[in-house]
């Protein structure tokens, strides 16, 4: 059995777990049990003293039923007997009600019979740092962002994140996934007369990943410490950003933001098919795009993969069993797949990913990104500045809008460099930028190549009825746009 390798400390709730599913595995025509188990530690060090901590321990039982091609859920914290048998019949009285107005009849192949295990690469794990290691790394970051006296607030914090999921249904399926995971950020805040300015790594909490207590790794935070300090330093006596169309270079930790909310949830199928439409909005693309729509230009080549090593939302399976593999989104600019699970995918007949997916043991799974990443290409990036002669490099996320048919957006971004024939040039504040999806996709020039790409992330994707908050990968190249407005202010 796979579940019997799982650690010491959930192997007594995964043989209740085990136990329990057994009494109700022939009550419908499918039957699924998937327990989570998550602790999270959230630290934040100001001014080099302690400013918050927060811990908390989830967990608890998702149940789903399906009767005649329908699916219904149900729920519990409760972990005993009486808390299961009440969120099955919870479960159960759903899938009944809701019968005569299901939308779709699926089949037990929406839930494949998947066994195996997963486990976050490292050499250490996260239970293993004690409070006192994780503040002193974090004390020693703070202090070293203070470089300068008009640096008002040196802010360093962490949150770490064990996770524990066990699936069993009564298609055969069984599995365990274990995930460690790390959200850092660093931030300086600067302040002359009346300007302040602020510098984070990555834009806030970019910097998302899966890894070990390896991940501490103090020499090379205190570089970044003194770069951040240094820009925002810069940044008190920067231009604003010049007004006019221009080429564009966005880095990596601009491209997490980019991709998301112009690519990935355009993309999910469920939005695409109008579950979506009464909180989170609708989509520019049609059932019809799929192998048709000319998305970006042939340098665009986007991939769904939750295969990478040590990326933000990797992992074996999907929380449905589907078995979690590399696929092309958009092939050079061509949209060929959507981000829909295997139920999407049977009611829209439209290609799919292994992306089912939940915040929690009290939501069901629905359409989710994963790691959607844009592939490299063979420029350094000296290579691609030198082919333009006037321009805006942007780095860092600020702030982002975008219209509810991810059509139309503007974004806002920390850190600007102009680039005039070919080079680097003057720092500048406030940098903007605005588009149209397809259009600013297809102006798509030239992506770096493997040496640039960088990984990020964010835990903070917000989607669903009831909502759902959950936590996606992204890795990009340095990528050139032709012909883009770009724009200055606060």
């Amino acid at each position: 059995m796979q579940l019997e390798n799982a650690s010491a400390e959930s192997k007594k709730n995964i043989d209740f777990l085990k136990s329990e599913f057994k009494k109700y595995m022939l009550e419908a025509d499918f039957v699924a049990f998937k327990s989570v188990r998550e602790k999270s530690r959230d630290y934040t060090i100001r001014n080099g003293k302690p400013d918050d901590f927060f811990e908390f321990t989830d967990e608890g039982i998702l149940i789903e039923l399906m009767y005649d091609g329908h699916m219904g859920y149900g729920a519990t914290c409760e972990l005993s007997a009486e808390g299961i048998a009440h969120a099955f019949q919870k479960a159960k009285h759903m899938t009944e009600a809701s019968q005569k107005h299901a939308m779709f009849r699926f089949t037990d192949a929406i839930r494949p019979p998947s066994k195996g295990r997963y486990e976050t690469t490292r050499t250490r794990k996260l239970d293993s740092l004690s409070t006192a290691e994780i503040y002193d790394f974090l004390k020693k970051t703070s202090l070293a962002l203070k470089t300068n006296d008009k640096i008002i607030t040196a802010k360093s914090d962490v949150m770490l994140i064990e996770c524990t999921q066990a699936y069993l249904s009564s298609a055969g399926a069984e599995f365990i996934q274990d995930f460690d995971l790390i959200v850092s950020s660093l931030s300086a805040t600067a302040t002359d007369g009346k300007e302040t300015q602020t510098r984070t790594l990555n834009g806030g909490r970019g910097n998302s990943v899966q890894g070990g207590a390896e991940f501490f790794n103090l020499s090379k935070a205190l570089e970044m410490c003194e770069q951040i300090s240094k820009e925002a330093i810069e940044l008190l006596t920067a231009p604003n950003c010049p007004t006019e169309t221009c080429d564009l270079v966005l880095a990596p930790d601009q491209m997490l933001l980019q991709i998301h909310e112009s690519i990935g949830h355009p993309l999910e199928l469920d939005r695409i098919l109008g579950d979506e439409r009464n909180f989170a909005g609708w989509s520019f693309v049609q059932p019809e795009d799929f192998g048709q729509l000319q998305y970006g230009s042939p340098l665009m080549n986007i991939v769904f993969d939750p295969t990478v090593v040590n990326q933000f939302a990797t992992y074996k399976f999907d929380e449905t069993g589907n078995p979690a593999k590399k696929k092309y989104l958009i092939q050079n600019g061509v949209l060929k797949a959507g981000l829909g699970s295997l139920e999407s995918q049977a009611r829209s007949n439209i290609s799919g990913v292994a992306n089912a997916r939940s915040s929690s043991w009290n939501r069901a799974p629905i359409d989710r990104m994963a790691n959607i990443n844009l592939e490299d290409g063979d420029l350094t990036l000296p290579q691609m500045l030198a082919g333009i002669e006037r321009g805006v490099l942007m780095t860092s996320n600020k702030s982002w809008s975008i219209d509810d048919y991810r059509r139309k957006f503007q974004f806002t971004c920390e850190y600007g460099r102009l680039i005039e024939n070919g080079k680097l040039s003057t720092v500048v504040k406030n940098p903007n930028y605005r588009g149209v999806t397809v259009p600013f996709w297809n102006s798509l020039a030239g992506v770096t190549n493997t040496s640039t790409v960088e990984t990020y992330g964010t835990p903070f994707c917000g989607k669903g009825e009831p909502s759902q908050v959950i936590r996606v990968g992204h890795a990009s190249p340095y990528a050139h746009f032709k012909n883009i407005e770009v724009f200055g202010g606060g």
